[in-house]
């Protein structure tokens, strides 16, 4: 056996980890590049928001729904939804939202603007337009992300 040679070899495993750690690489840097690409990346840190709703139910056809606290919400990214066709509106004499649905969009139909943002002191008036009143019914605010499709319910009542 030749000691000299073997002391001074200085090749060792380093070849296979080169490529071990190259072929990690790729694949680290392939996962970021495509989920850019394909535009998953804003929707990573895009969450409901958190706002606190107190309702008020006076027993058989309308609810107030309050807005206590928590984060400003645009009107726009805001729908009520029932199991009967509902009424609502902004609190405003002049605009009520007549003709119903079971999801009503608070802007436009719902009577606030668009521009509207819902903060601490908002009520939403919220009425049965079925004639069969809302008891035992489930009234739902329903938040949706304008930027995809994300939805979640930020406020719930049963009457």
């Amino acid at each position: 056996m030749n000691f000299k040679k073997l002391l001074t070899e200085d090749r060792a495993v380093s070849p296979v980890i080169g490529v071990i750690l190259m072929v990690a690489i790729t694949v680290i840097l392939a996962a970021v590049i495509g989920t850019f690409v394909l535009g998953l990346g804003d929707q990573v840190s895009e969450s409901a928001p958190q706002a606190q709703f107190t309702f008020e139910f006076d027993g058989t056809d309308q609810v107030n729904a309050t807005h206590d606290g928590g984060d400003a919400i645009p009107a726009d990214e805001l729908s009520v939804a029932s199991g009967v066709s509902l009424n609502v509106w902004n609190g405003d004499s002049g605009s009520s939202y007549a003709g119903g649905s079971t999801k009503v969009d608070l802007s436009g139909n719902g009577g606030f603007a668009a521009s509207d943002t819902l903060q601490a002191g908002t009520t939403i008036y919220i009425q049965d337009n079925s004639g069969s009143g809302l008891s035992d019914e489930t009234i739902r605010i329903i938040w949706s992300s304008a930027n995809s499709d994300k939805t979640a319910t930020i406020g719930q009542f049963e009457a």
